[in-house]
Order: C-alpha cells, then structure tokens, then sequence
C-alpha cells in the first residue's frame, strides 16, 4: 500500500512537471513554427499546419531589407549585452569581495544602500540617467547604453553572498604570506574560486541587457545605434500599416533567443558547487 501511494505520488509529480514543461516550451515552439510562415499564414492562424513553409524566403527578407540593417542591430545587442555584462560582473564580484572581505568605517550602511537601489525599478531611473546622459554629451551614443550597464546592485549583494560561501578567509591569508597584494590577491585567487557567482551575474546581467527596451528608447535616436529589442519594436509598429512586417518580426525574434541559448549553455558548467573543496587543508 505504502509504495502504492509513492507510486501515485511521484507520478502525480511527473504529471505537474510535464505540464509545466510544456507550458513554458509552447511560446518557443511557435515562434520556431510561426518563423516557417508568410504574412497569409501568420494572419491566417495556420501557424501549426505544415503548409506554407516560407523559412529561406524570410531570411532572405530579413537579410535583404534596408541593407541587412537587422544584423547591425544585432552586433549593436551583442556589444551592449557583451560588454556591459562582462564590465558589470567584474564590478559587481569586486565590490561583493570588498564588502565581504573588507573592514571599513561604514561598510554596512554603504551596504544598505547598495540594497536599497535593487527595490529602484529600472524604469525609474531612465530619466535621471538621461538628464546625465545629456549633460555629459553622451545622448544617442553606444555609451549611453553601455555606462549604465555597468552598475548592477542586486549583483554586488550575490556577489557578496558567493564571497562569503566560496572564499575562505585561510586561503587569503596564504596567498598574503606567500607575498601576494590585495589586487593580485583578488585577481589570481578570489575571483577564480568564486567564478559561479561571476557568471552567476554575467549572465543575468547579459539577459537584462539583451531584453532592455526602455534605456535604449529613452536614449536612442539613431536606427543605426538601436538594439534588437527596439529595431523589433520599430518593425512591429510598422506592421499594422504593412503586414509584410510580420515575418520579419517573428523570424527576427527566432534569430533574437539563440545568443540567451548558446550563454546558457555554455557556461552552466560553471555552475558547480564546492569549486573551492579541499583548498583548505
């Protein structure tokens, strides 16, 4: 009776499970299957049918229109989620070391504040950046999107949550005795043992970066300069005056996931606990 029970317990597991899945798979699964159609098909609501299959005809559009324009918009999300979640999850691991590893007269109120802009929406602060933005002459430059990238608070608290969990304060003090300063100390020890949570950060960082919408309208003008995000908008508005629009949109957004895919991908084998386990001895 009792494994009876277990039985209907793990299936009954298995079944929440599996839906699940699928309910967070059927978004991709029509994008992959809506990119395949025309305008007629798409419009038509004959995404699933096995008629109409248009792939090549909406690359080539998409490769096509205005001089392949979607593809510099794509370097554009490449630079700004690159870089700007590279340049911030150094950053962030930095701080959260300081602030774990570090003594200093008002650590823990810097801290509060440093808590106190992750409850700051994003949205907020697009105005006071742009005003910054304008007094520094940056407004329609790639730097207007990249600086602010830089400073992510949520990442400086995981990254002093990782500081504390994968560095123990021994392994420091060895590399000290051995001759080692604070920065090469950080860089060559530090920082290597508590990689999980830089690309912890890297890569939520990288996913708000590619998803940001807002900063880059408030800041952007130039079509040239834009992200994917908002090069799709733009296509999108366009579309109810022209549905030609529309494969391009949804074969544009198919194309927009895969650098998320292959990030996640990649580095998840990163993420390993007890990277530091027998540093100690």
């Amino acid at each position: 009776m009792i494994s009876g029970n277990r039985w209907l317990s793990k299936s009954a597991v298995n079944v929440v499970l599996l839906i699940a899945a699928v309910y967070t798979l059927f978004p991709l699964i029509w994008l992959v299957s809506a990119a395949t159609k025309d305008a007629g098909n798409l419009l038509g609501g004959d995404v699933f049918s096995l008629q109409g299959f248009d792939l090549a005809h909406n690359l080539s559009e998409l490769t096509a229109y205005q001089d392949g324009i979607y593809f510099r918009w794509y370097g554009n999300s490449l630079l700004y989620a690159g870089a700007g979640a590279l340049g911030c999850s150094l950053v962030s691991v930095a701080a959260g070391y300081a602030f774990d590893k570090y003594r200093f007269r008002g650590k823990e109120k810097l801290f509060a504040l440093v808590l106190l802009g992750v409850l700051l929406p994003s949205t907020a602060l697009s105005l006071p950046l742009y005003l910054l933005a304008v007094e520094t002459g940056t407004v329609n430059t790639y730097w207007a999107v990249l600086i602010p990238a830089l400073v992510n608070p949520f990442g400086v608290y995981l990254s002093r949550i990782f500081s504390a969990g994968y560095i123990p304060d021994e392994v420091l003090e060895a590399a000290r005795i051995d001759g080692a300063g604070e920065l090469r100390t950080f860089w060559s020890v530090g920082l290597r043992m508590v990689m999980p949570g830089f690309v912890t950060v890297f890569l939520f960082q990288f996913t708000a970066i590619w998803n940001n919408f807002f900063l880059p309208l408030v800041m952007l003008s130039d079509k040239d300069l834009y992200p994917l995000s908002l090069g799709l908008y733009h296509w999108h508005s366009n579309a109810n005056a022209d549905p030609s629009f529309y494969p391009m949109v949804v074969t544009g957004s198919l194309l927009a996931v895969t650098p998320l895919i292959i990030a996640f991908v990649t580095l998840q084998r990163h993420w390993k606990a007890g990277l530091t386990a027998g540093s100690v001895k």
